[in-house]
């Protein structure tokens, strides 16, 4: 990992890159970071799939045009081992942001079409201030209230 994510970090700075971009956020706070552990409490298998719905939380995803630390990815099976160790390179099955107050655009506007143009099947956004569900993928949109439950394109599915 570069030397300055990591002084970033330290400084309690997020760092992104969506196409060259450089996009930065402070450090979650106490009420994102609990609903970001409420709806990966949320996440489970459907029946009938293959996808094992593994799930990493705030880590760094090396995209083919960008870096993100997506709140919470879902992939299908494990990151390798030697993966495991920096940032990872395998391509989420999803992702789901949860919303910062005052970092509305980069979540509702940047991150979706980032995300579907890297790979990644189902993109879910989550606004605790207004309770908005966006379930963006490459086909549609769909705008529902939380609590709903999601299911995602690789069998898991997910209580937003």
């Amino acid at each position: 990992m570069s030397s300055t994510l990591l002084q970033a970090s330290e400084l309690g700075i997020r760092l992104e890159i969506v196409n060259g971009l450089p996009i930065w956020e402070g450090q979650p706070v106490y009420r994102h970071q609990k609903h970001v552990e409420r709806i990966v409490q949320g996440i489970e298998k459907a029946e009938r799939t293959e996808c094992a719905c593994v799930h990493a939380v705030d880590v760094y995803i090396q995209f083919p045009n960008g870096l993100k630390r997506p709140d919470i990815s879902i992939f299908c099976q494990e990151p390798s081992e030697e993966e495991q160790d920096s940032a990872l390179t395998m391509i989420p099955e999803a992702v789901i942001e949860v919303v910062s107050k005052g970092f509305e655009a980069k979540d509702l506007e940047i991150g979706p079409p980032f995300y579907l143009s890297q790979g990644v099947r189902d993109v879910i956004v989550f606004d605790p201030l207004t309770l908005l569900v966006l379930h963006v993928r490459r086909d549609n949109t769909v705008r529902q209230v939380s609590p709903v439950t999601v299911e995602l394109e690789c069998g898991c599915r997910v209580l937003v």
